[in-house]
């Protein structure tokens, strides 16, 4: 029988089956990001809810887990060496899942190194910039009679987006006819923007039609259906 009991993370969220990979998240985009990706590949995994309203990502078992307190995190009681290993930043976890299951990630180097760019660039642009246009647009828009700081994000999101469609255009996916997990990692994004955010007219997304034939097959996938609510639960 696998033990995790070593792991503080485990007291507020025991593990019904320690063998599995456990998973501490939410159906957001990075969470979903995982959670697709889990299903995707067939890894058996135990998902446990972090609920933002009761500030479980700030209680002291999930920071011993992830110190910067932010979901989604994974413990693999099965890591390298057979050691168990607790793993946070959702790019991080995309990488090692496909390592891990030998899945979504190419083997030729450069598709290998494409694959991850366009992570990083989901990381350091979409993820970001999305996010920020979401909270003016959705939330702070009432509080802040300065329209400079959203119209900024609704400018890089299409700049973002008008890059994202190029790159589609005569591509089934990101890195061609191939699958990844930078699929994984950028669609979920565009998911939560024009619907979450209800920030499609905003950003003029049928200007993307390349984007969302995309998502359109992203989100048909039988896998995705499951992975975008996970964890369940209110």
């Amino acid at each position: 029988m696998t033990d995790l009991s070593g792991f503080r993370v485990t007291n507020k969220w025991p593990a019904q089956h320690p063998e599995r990979i456990q998973l501490y998240s939410l159906p957001t985009p990075n969470g979903v990001k995982i959670s697709v990706m889990l299903e995707e590949t067939g890894l058996p995994y135990e998902p446990h809810r972090v609920s933002f309203d009761t500030r479980d990502q700030l209680s002291p078992e999930f920071r011993s887990l992830n110190p910067y307190g932010k979901i989604p995190a994974i413990l693999d009681p099965n890591g390298p060496g057979g050691q168990p290993l607790p793993l946070f930043e959702s790019g991080a976890i995309l990488i090692y899942l496909a390592e891990k299951s030998g899945q979504f990630l190419p083997r030729d180097p450069v598709a290998r190194y494409q694959t991850i760019q366009w992570l990083m660039f989901q990381m350091g642009g979409v993820g970001p910039m999305f996010g920020q246009l979401g909270f003016f647009h959705k939330f702070a828009g009432k509080d802040y009679p300065d329209e400079r700081p959203r119209e900024r994000y609704v400018a890089e999101s299409k700049r973002l987006l008008g890059v994202l469609d190029s790159r589609l255009a005569g591509r089934t996916w990101i890195i061609g006819d191939t699958y990844t997990i930078a699929d994984m990692a950028i669609l979920p994004w565009v998911r939560n923007l024009i619907g979450f955010y209800e920030a499609g007219e905003l950003v003029g997304i049928t200007d993307f039609p390349h984007v969302t034939r995309a998502l359109d097959d992203f989100l048909a996938r039988p896998a995705v259906v499951r992975g975008v609510a996970i964890p369940s639960g209110g």
